[in-house]
């Protein structure tokens, strides 16, 4: 119990320490390298230009910033649905799409799809198990000059297809490279 009690006592009186480190050895922040002004580390790189921006309605835009592949066959567009006008925008629920299963759960970028004109195939956004669109969902007004993240998830079309037409209802169709 003596030797329980005495780590106990060392370990809190290391803990929290306000006094200064021993003369001939330093602690982690007097070693750490001061701020000269140049960007840190963790902040991210100017943006790319993005893959494409499609026009909608009342000044409504969607910016396509990435289309990732992944391993378990699954493509996923990343972008920003953006407002453009100083007025608040109405999200169509016509972007939703017109199936029953996706339309119960709410506004979304279900209706999204990409075509593959080389192959003749058509993808649309994944569905869970409930039906619920893989994407984002629950926009249906946009404060003018804002902005939202969104995401839709594809079954990945062929390694060989380099580029598809993104189609989303009310939107004007675009056209993304694959890598």
């Amino acid at each position: 119990m003596g030797l329980l009690a005495a780590v106990l006592v060392l370990g809190v009186a290391g803990c929290g320490s306000d006094d200064e480190p021993p003369a001939g050895k330093s602690s982690a922040s007097s070693v750490a390298p001061k701020n000269s002004g140049s960007k840190p580390a963790t902040e991210p790189e100017a943006p790319a230009e993005p893959l494409a921006v499609l026009k909608g309605p009342e000044g409504l835009e969607l910016e396509i910033s990435s289309a990732q592949r992944d391993a378990g066959g699954f493509l996923t567009i990343k972008g920003s649905l953006k407002n453009t006008s100083s007025s608040s925008a109405v999200v169509s629920s016509q972007t939703s799409g017109n199936e029953t299963e996706v339309m119960k759960h709410g506004s979304s970028l279900g209706g999204a799809t990409l075509v593959d004109s080389a192959a003749k195939k058509r993808y649309y956004v994944l569905r869970d198990t409930d039906g619920r669109p893989l994407t984002t969902t629950g926009i249906s007004l946009l404060a003018g000059e804002t902005s939202a993240e969104v995401f839709m998830q594809f079954p990945a079309p062929a390694q060989q297809t380099t580029e598809v037409t993104f189609q989303l209802p009310t939107f004007e169709p675009g056209t993304i490279k694959l890598s």
